[in-house]
């Protein structure tokens, strides 16, 4: 009988130890599909983010050579530039759609027409440029670095409408407020990324600001006009392998006015627009 039982419970502990082994080997082979299926999902993601990618230049680029004969006739004098502008609103909204974007304007304020603004947003992406075209109606010039002159098709007529800046030299961004003053001059607004370029860091909330816009709206006497972008950086970032279609949220603030400000007051109106903004952006974050 105790060596029945002893044998009883050898099988037990056998069958016991058997039974771990096979859930072990299950479990295992379970983790593996699915470390495997996790992999094959970030693979599908990268090849669709490149996809996307590549596909946002082929929507810069057809518009162009669709309008191309009508977009070189408006550059060739100054009073074409309306209609260049005009043009250029059709091209943002065109890849804005294409890539999935849709965006939501909120207005504290309207521009009037043929009025000269300063405009200035936080700056994250390069949709930026498409929704603050889509945007804003009235026509206005972009401040912008020269490396983007470079982008085949849309560098030509880049270089050509937008005031270039080269960032390395104090000459170039001497040069800027000439320029500016003959666009201002032609009733055209101003538009402005002060952070002076995208933070390599993407936790930044909002970069600090840079003097030149604030120093061209009081040297003017023109408003600055603060505008918020609020998902750009999620939508389509710098970053390659990040963003997606969805909602961008735009908000027009009031305007800043400058009328008699002096050159000494520049400091506290830059501080008073970055503010502007980020208490914006940190409420967008919250309503996530």
């Amino acid at each position: 009988m105790w060596c029945s039982c002893t044998l009883n419970a050898s099988e037990y502990f056998c069958h016991y130890n058997l039974l771990l082994i096979l859930t072990k080997l299950i479990l295992l082979q379970k983790i593996t599909h699915f470390s495997l299926l996790l992999n094959t999902m970030k693979g599908i993601k990268i090849v669709f983010w490149v996809a996307w990618r590549v596909w946002f230049y082929i929507l810069m680029a057809i518009p162009i050579l669709i309008m191309f004969p009508f977009l070189v006739a408006s550059i060739l004098t100054d009073s074409g530039y309306p209609y260049f502008f005009k043009m250029a609103r059709v091209w943002a909204k065109f890849i804005l759609f294409g890539m999935g974007f849709y965006y939501k304007v909120d207005r504290k304020q309207y521009l009037q027409p043929n009025k000269s603004y300063v405009i200035v947003a936080n700056h994250t992406s390069m949709a930026d440029i498409m929704l603050m075209l889509a945007a804003i109606k009235n026509p206005f010039v972009f401040v912008g670095k020269k490396e983007l002159s470079k982008i085949p098709l849309f560098g030509f007529f880049y270089k050509r409408t937008c005031i270039l800046v080269d960032r390395n030299s104090s000459r170039s961004k001497r040069g800027v407020f000439d320029m500016a003053q003959e666009r201002i001059n032609r009733g055209l607004s101003i538009c402005i990324f002060p952070e002076g370029g995208v933070p390599d860091d993407e936790s930044v909330v909002l970069d600090g600001f840079k003097d030149g816009a604030f120093r061209l709206a009081i040297e003017h006497q023109i408003p600055i006009v603060p505008v918020t972008f609020a998902d750009n950086k999620e939508r389509f970032s710098y970053t390659i392998f990040s963003g997606s279609p969805g909602i961008m949220r735009v908000k027009i603030h009031l305007f800043v006015e400058t009328i008699d400000l002096k050159m000494a007051d520049k400091n506290s109106i830059r501080e008073q627009v970055w503010e502007i903004i980020h208490t914006q952006l940190l409420k967008f974050g919250k309503k996530k």
